[in-house]
């Protein structure tokens, strides 16, 4: 072969792997996703009996614009379409069905509400939209074989029952337990899970289980209810507005027992303070991430920064409320997941990415706990420590608990 030849054939080969390297390295997109730009939507209760809730959105939103502000993910700016379904099943519908056929976002993140999330779960697999970080514990979120386009976050609602089950065991062997828990999937699940780990010991501890439905104006007869009972351990399963009405009426007919409200309740600017400070000391509660109004963080980097997110993006913020720290760190999440996206913008590549987390920490996370996900494990967060309310803030207590 002459020289001529072999300088050609060179040229040629390396034009083909030039090509081959290029193929590799081309930017994928899915609806949704283009270079400049990536549509999220987001479906939260900003009223209806949840509108509580509706910060996270909000605190969300907040944050995302800092991100665009410091030059946005790789360079795409984050196009945050957050709806309202007002805590109603149908209307989730409706709001899944714009934000993925009209306003074609690339992934639904942080729906809330296990009612709202069980009403689209089927749709949004059908589709293959990711329902991405769902903002509810229900255990079904884990399922990555029958519905792989569908993920949790934050701690499921049968281990936090476990968890209070295995407390209730240990401190109060005399234990008659009430409980109170919202008449749906949320509600259910975390009572059995209380059930399960109080096992075959379940049938004669819990000597009353009362639910209330979210149109409810009140909970105050079924408090008066759970009372007559006897009971001197009270598991206190519900959402802010009602979680706050169950510890005030408690208080308030001077029934004394140990008193448990779920994570989802027990936020001090949303549900302690309205309820009374005064009137929530002594509960006990699990935590994942750590509580602003805890002074233990007052030097802590993670907590100095969010403050001043929160004085800078969301002014308007209540800082004492769980729900903006919470907002704050399942965000924080989804922009690593994104990171780690790159180019490959496609909703595969999206959950690909979100089952591929390693020890990843938000700042705001408890110490000893971390993010973990794959793709037989959906559940990206399994650890929680319990902590009291001494009336000012919730104090931790005991060893994390959980993975």
């Amino acid at each position: 072969m002459s020289t001529r030849q072999l300088l050609v054939s060179a040229t040629v080969i390396a034009g083909l792997a030039l090509g081959a390297s290029s193929a590799l390295a081309q930017k994928k997109y899915d609806t949704g996703a283009t270079d400049k730009e990536i549509k999220i939507g987001n479906i939260m209760p900003y009223s209806g009996p949840a509108s509580a809730y509706g910060t996270i959105g909000k605190v969300q939103a907040a944050y995302f614009k800092k991100i665009n502000e410091e030059g946005g993910i790789n360079g795409r700016m984050i196009n945050f379409v957050s709806v309202d379904d007002g805590y109603s099943p149908p209307k989730a519908v409706e709001m899944a069905r714009r934000l993925v056929e009209q306003d074609q976002v690339l992934f639904v993140f942080q729906s809330l509400g296990t009612p709202s999330n069980s009403a689209i779960h089927k749709y949004m697999n059908a589709k293959k939209v990711p329902q991405l970080f769902v903002a509810t514990g229900a255990t079904k979120w884990n399922d990555p074989q029958h519905f792989p386009w569908t993920m949790g976050w934050q701690p499921n609602y049968q281990t936090e029952g476990t968890i209070y089950a295995k407390h209730i065991l240990q401190t109060k062997p005399d234990a008659k337990i009430a409980v109170l828990y919202q008449n749906d999937d949320y509600g259910k699940d975390l009572l059995k899970g209380l059930e399960d780990e109080l096992g075959a010991k379940a049938k004669t501890l819990i000597v009353a289980k009362v639910s209330y439905e979210t149109s409810d104006p009140t909970v105050d007869s079924q408090i008066v209810q759970l009372q007559g009972s006897g009971a001197n351990v009270f598991v206190n399963i519900a959402t802010p507005k009602f979680s706050a009405m169950a510890i005030r009426k408690t208080y308030d007919i001077g029934w004394k027992p140990v008193h448990y409200v779920n994570n989802v309740g027990a936020s001090i600017g949303s549900v302690l303070v309205p309820a009374g400070l005064e009137k929530s000391v002594g509960l006990i509660t699990t935590a994942y991430l750590k509580d602003s109004q805890d002074s233990a963080w007052k030097d802590d980097q993670g907590m100095k920064d969010w403050f001043a997110f929160m004085a800078k993006y969301y002014p308007d913020g209540n800082v004492k409320d769980a729900s903006n720290v919470y907002g704050y760190a399942v965000a924080q999440t989804l922009v690593q997941v994104l990171k780690q996206c790159g180019d490959n913008l496609t909703r595969e590549n999206v959950m690909k990415q979100a089952a591929s987390l390693k020890d990843f920490a938000p700042t705001l996370i408890l110490p000893g706990i971390k993010i973990n996900t794959s793709a037989t494990d959906f559940a990206p967060i399994q650890a929680e420590q319990l902590a009291r309310f001494d009336g000012k803030q919730w104090v931790r207590f005991g060893e994390v608990l959980g993975k």
